[in-house]
């Protein structure tokens, strides 16, 4: 996640102050993952520096005066360039699941132990994020599904890794 881009495209909807972008972005983007106030503010510091946003006229409030930032052209057209952009395929085919599955092979430790774990967390997470998607909003709801096929991808992944653990075991050995 891009959180200055991110950060640019709320504010391409309306001008706002540092503390409503926080709750935007954690409501709609950070799940469980809140985004640090610092950071916020240190992002519309880098923004405003390179012409990507500007900060209005402190406002009294609440609290201590805030600055209600807008977005400028320059940023507009990052917005748009970045939206257009399709999301790049991993370029590696490199997991830490591989990994740990050859290494325990290699060493002559219990990968299918390993992977039977493995799916048991990935089957328990699954049960959450079915939660979520019973229980959430449309937003909730499609996290959970791109969610729920990723795991649902490591354990096709994790049944053939199994069918085939002692060919693999004889290839890494031999290396």
């Amino acid at each position: 996640m891009s959180v200055p881009l991110a950060l640019l495209g709320l504010l391409e909807r309306e001008p706002s102050h540092g503390y409503d972008l926080k709750r935007d972005y954690d409501t709609l983007f950070s799940r469980g993952k809140p985004l640090p106030f610092g950071q916020v503010y240190s992002t519309l510091g880098r923004l405003a520096r390179d012409g990507k946003v500007i900060a209005g006229q402190s406002e009294p409030g609440d609290g201590p005066d805030r600055k209600r930032y807008a977005i400028t052209s320059v940023g507009r057209e990052e917005v748009e360039a970045w939206l257009a952009e399709p999301v790049a395929a991993e370029p590696y085919l490199h997991t830490v699941l591989f990994t740990k599955t050859v290494l325990a092979l290699m060493l002559g430790r219990d990968a299918a132990g390993y992977l039977d774990a493995q799916r048991a967390t990935h089957l328990r997470r699954m049960r959450e994020l079915t939660e979520i998607k019973r229980t959430g909003n449309l937003v909730d709801a499609l996290l959970a599904d791109h969610g729920l096929f990723r795991l649902e991808a490591d354990l096709r992944w994790i049944d053939v890794t199994q069918a085939r653990l002692g060919a693999l075991a004889a290839a890494v050995r031999n290396r």
